[in-house]
């Protein structure tokens, strides 16, 4: 289990310097390495390959990190126990406790005689 941790580990660190690399040959303003090959201008024919191959290579390689990541986690998570219930699903509820009766006549029921009928 810890070789396929460390099999994702050094090919996402190769990756994301990969991806970094990528990155910093860029300009913000379009130069960078495209601006080193012919100049300034995404017009010509050469220029624009590059910047295309530079955006793509940014794109492919985020694509490849997050899916590295995703994968290492699916695979070398450890598996979660689920513990079943060993006595019967349906539990009989226990039965309402009841107050003992008492014999004190000053907490028994009053009860009055009936009316006479007239």
């Amino acid at each position: 289990m810890g070789t396929i941790f460390t099999l994702f580990m050094v090919l996402i660190m190769i990756a994301s310097i990969l991806l970094i690399i990528v990155i910093m040959a860029q300009n913000p303003k379009g130069g960078g390495l495209s601006g080193t090959f012919g100049g300034t201008s995404s017009a010509q024919f050469g220029v624009q390959r590059t910047n295309d191959f530079m955006e793509k290579a940014t794109w492919t390689l985020g694509i490849i990190i997050v899916a590295l990541i995703l994968l290492s986690v699916i695979l070398t998570a450890k598996p979660v126990q689920t513990f079943q219930q060993t006595s019967p699903a349906k539990k009989e509820a226990p039965a309402p406790q009841t107050a003992p009766a008492t014999n004190n006549p000053a907490t028994a029921p009053v009860q009055t005689p009936a009316a006479p009928a007239k």
